[in-house]
Formats: C-alpha cells, structure tokens, sequence
C-alpha cells in the first residue's frame, strides 16, 4: 500500500465546502503518481520508452464526502499485474480511520510508438508491489446504456490545452468533470460513479454529451455518453444517486 496525508483545501470544494467529486479523482491519480515517481519505473523511465498506463475504468463509491480542512489519507493498493494490465485500489479515509470512498481501477500499459499494448516489465513489478484487493462490491468496467431512459442531447465541448495531461491526451478526471457538468442540474450527491474509457480525445477534438436518466424505486442512474463527430463513445460516465 502507498499513501500520504492532506487537508481539504479551499479550492478543492463546493459551494456546500465539500470536496467535489473531480478533486476526489484527482487525489487519487496524485497518488498512483506520487507512488510511480518513488521509482523505479518513474514517469521519465516510461517516456524513455514510449510506453505510459492508459486507464480503462473507474468505479468509485463515495461514501460521504469530506468537509473543507479535513484531515485526509489518501491511499493506492495495486493488487494485480499481469500481461498488459495494472489493476489498484484506491482509497480516502478519515485521520480518524472512517473509510469516505473506495475505487477500483483498471489500466493497460501502452506502447504509444507502436500503438500497441506494451508488456509489463520487471521494474514495474518492482515499483507496485501486490497486496490484496480492498473490500468493495466490484461492478463491471463494462457500462450499459439504459434502454428505456430518458434523452437529451448536451452541449458540445471544444477539447482544449487544460484539458490535457502529460501524455497530450485528456486528462481522465476531466472527462468526468466534463460529464458532471453536462448534466446543468443542481448538486447531485450520488453514491457511485463508474467510467468506462473506449478511445483518446486529443487537442482540438470536439466531444458531443449525450445524456440518458433512469429513475427506479430506489435510485436515480444517469449515463453520460461523450461521443466524437460519428456518435461513437470516447467515454461513458454512470452515476448512481440514491432516492
């Protein structure tokens, strides 16, 4: 397990002063980098090589969301390595020890100059030692689009530079951000999120929302689609909101 402490900062929260969701992903990708960058198979090492970990999906369930000036542990449990595919846990808690979320992730290590997946090597065996996987009720990375949900078309979205990360790809936080922000309601305080990555938006790609609700007996499923220009999925984001 790799983890490292923080406090909720002003600029990570809500109006509510809760920590938004997008900030939530984002500590959670710090610290899978914070743990790459502890060597020996540091960002500089994968560039060297062409090769870089591509994310495939997210399923986070939230818990609660910590409050502004929380005393936070933000950990990663990488719990499976083999072939082409990294799988890690993560995690936030309380410094009291209350577990506020808990993810899993799945991501394939890429060969950018070749555009193939690349095969682990002995130092990323090294770099993630395996634990055992965190308690949680693991989902399918798979989404399914609701047949019979309501539909709406949203506003498209102009992929610019502070959407990207450092392999000039959009950064996997902000296509949830992107997704979140589509939906033009008020909070949505929702229990799960999953997000299933199909292909990369680059620079100057436009991405068209398509935006599907389910209502049940007892939750409330949104399924945010981002398609490109021939309506194919780069990215399905699903929330789960409890009624």
């Amino acid at each position: 397990m790799y983890s490292f402490d923080s406090r909720i900062r002003y600029s990570e929260v809500d109006s509510d002063a809760e920590l938004t969701v997008e900030s939530l992903i984002d500590y959670f990708q710090d610290c899978s980098t914070f743990q790459t960058q502890d060597g020996p198979a540091t960002m500089e090492y994968m560039k060297e090589r062409g090769i870089a970990w591509v994310l495939n999906s997210w399923q986070i369930v939230i818990n609660r969301l910590p409050k502004l000036c929380e005393e936070v542990t933000i950990g990663t449990v990488p719990y499976e390595l083999k072939g082409v595919f990294g799988l890690r846990n993560f995690f936030m808690d309380t410094k009291d020890g209350e577990r506020l979320a808990v993810a899993n992730s799945i991501w394939t290590l890429f060969d950018f100059e070749n555009q193939v997946p690349a095969r682990i090597t002995p130092e990323m065996v090294e770099a993630y030692p395996l634990e055992e996987k965190l308690p949680m009720e693991y989902g399918s990375r798979k989404i399914a689009i609701p047949k019979e949900a309501e539909k709406r078309q949203g506003e498209e979205i102009l992929v610019r530079k502070h959407h990207l990360d450092t392999n000039n790809h959009v950064n996997n936080g902000q296509y949830i951000r992107m997704a979140i922000e589509s939906l033009h309601d008020k909070k949505i305080n929702f229990s799960q999120l999953r997000a299933e990555y199909k292909k990369q938006a680059l620079l100057g790609d436009v991405l068209y929302p398509v935006i599907y609700k389910v209502e049940k007996e007892k939750e409330k499923v949104y399924a945010i689609s981002l398609n490109d220009e021939n309506e194919s999925p780069v990215c399905i984001v699903e929330l789960t909101h409890p009624m």
